[in-house]
């Protein structure tokens, strides 16, 4: 359910909080300084016992980020779609721009649903993509829908259903894309990191469909080391992009991973994520198959959650 990711500008989920905290949505407004208008923060109970907070973004007028449990989970500026604020958000962004000629429509399956950011950014770059997301959340979807909600014309469907189990509903070769962005309690669930699960994604997938999973790890990055092992094990070509601190050992952070049965775009991924404004890394090939230094593939049966963040993750510089 949650997102995890760090804005273009800053230092991390502590400044996307900071950020977040000061500036949220068609919730209760008051009258500031001079009498101009001040959006205010809204929230709610959502489900397994947290608490969403819609918070106004100051610089842009109808942006606003979505916390769960004070944690930054997403971005969406209802004015513009196309802008995304976190820095995993704009990978995830340019994979989508990748997956096929601009403007043409896709098939988008959506693991995970948040603020509905990149079905958002999807319907708005690419008009008549026919998209469905899938989230647990049922209570999160509906303070999503009433406060920030889709535009009637976008052809996007929401199911309250667990990720693999609504992943198993699809039918064979239906998705040009999809993506998992799936946390639950700030780690990502352990069904959905293993071998039978990317088999499933395959399967759902056309055969020149691509894959993409934002994951979270740190030091000494074992969890991220076996997700591109397991990964590789089920599609052949690869790629990974992450900071360069993250890649390092030295920071607990996001890491964007890109999978297909065909070649990817790769040279021209490398230089969207280099000139972001939170510049990152992407390895592939052999680097990449050096990174995992042998990590086992991950099944079901020895499946775990990816690790929990450290509290420093979400506290302010």
């Amino acid at each position: 359910m949650a997102r995890r990711g760090t804005p273009g500008r800053g230092k991390g989920k502590g400044a996307d909080r900071a950020a977040a905290k000061g500036a949220a949505p068609q919730g209760r407004q008051g009258s500031g300084r001079g009498g101009r208008a001040e959006r205010e923060a809204v929230s709610r109970p959502v489900g397994g016992g947290g608490v969403a907070e819609l918070v106004p973004d100051r610089e842009r007028p109808h942006g606003w980020t979505l916390l769960i449990d004070d944690a930054p989970q997403s971005h969406v500026d209802l004015d513009d779609p196309t802008h995304l604020a976190f820095a995993y958000q704009r990978r995830l962004g340019h994979i989508i721009d990748l997956a096929a000629p601009p403007l043409q429509p896709l098939h988008v399956l959506h693991l995970g649903g948040g603020a509905f950011t990149l079905a958002r950014y999807t319907a708005a770059t690419r008009p008549r993509s026919t998209q469905q997301i899938v989230e647990l959340d049922a209570p999160l979807v509906q303070f999503v829908r009433d406060h920030l909600p889709l535009d009637p014309q976008a052809r996007v469907r929401v199911r309250a259903a667990d990720a693999r189990e609504g992943l198993g509903r699809f039918p064979d070769g239906w998705a040009d894309l999809v993506i998992a962005d799936v946390f639950g309690g700030a780690r990502t669930p352990a069904h959905l990191t293993s071998a039978e699960f990317l088999g499933e994604v395959r399967r759902v997938l056309k055969p020149g469909g691509r894959y993409a999973a934002n994951l979270a790890d740190g030091p000494p990055l074992a969890h991220l080391r076996g997700q591109v092992a397991t990964a590789a094990a089920v599609f052949p070509e690869l790629a990974l992009a992450a900071d360069p601190v993250v890649w390092r050992g030295r920071r607990f952070g996001n890491a964007v991973l890109l999978a297909s049965a065909l070649p990817l775009p790769v040279a021209e991924f490398t230089r969207r994520v280099a000139g972001d404004p939170h510049p990152g890394r992407v390895e592939h090939g052999r680097a990449l198959t050096d990174f995992t230094g042998g990590a086992a593939v991950v099944t079901d049966a020895a499946a775990k959650p990816s690790p929990a963040p450290p509290p420093s993750v979400f506290e302010n510089p």
